[in-house]
């Protein structure tokens, strides 16, 4: 005896997939992937102000070590700087001009490892018997409204 389906009047299977439900599906997954494309942009510009704020601190930390090799100098290190050819030229330099020097090489390097429109300074108080340096470097970063600051205090 062979078996035969019972079919109902007007009944109708289905194939596949309408066209509303694949159009729905494709709105979901474009919907995800834009969330997915934010996501990527925002991890680049987080990426990127952790590198320029490293490098900040790094360029800070430089700066303070080369007051902590002129200890002398004190107050020469706030200002502009002057190539007195102490380093490269081998001359008897003063411990004023070997910091006015080490201000003009470490702001050529600021300049040259942060991006354009960045602003350092070293300042420098007398608090009795140590005297206070204080190492600011300012740098733009798109997608905020301020600049970003990195400052060093430190103590001798």
């Amino acid at each position: 005896m062979r078996f035969v389906p019972n079919h109902r009047a007007g009944a109708t299977r289905q194939g596949g997939f309408t066209l509303l439900e694949s159009l729905i599906s494709l709105v979901i997954l474009s919907v995800g992937m834009l969330g997915i494309a934010a996501l990527y942009v925002e991890g680049l510009r987080a990426g990127r102000t952790a590198v320029y704020r490293t490098t900040a601190v790094n360029l800070a930390a430089d700066m303070m070590d080369r007051i902590r090799a002129n200890p002398q100098a004190r107050f020469a290190y706030q200002g502009g700087g002057a190539l007195n050819n102490c380093v490269n030229g081998g001359n008897n330099c003063t411990a004023q001009q070997m910091a006015q020097e080490d201000v003009l090489l470490w702001t050529n390097e600021v300049g040259a490892r942060m991006p354009g429109g960045v602003a350092a300074n070293v300042a420098v108080a007398n608090a009795g018997v140590v005297d206070v340096y204080t190492i600011t470097i300012n740098w733009p970063e798109p997608g905020f409204d301020a600049p970003l600051s990195y400052s060093l205090v430190a103590r001798l």
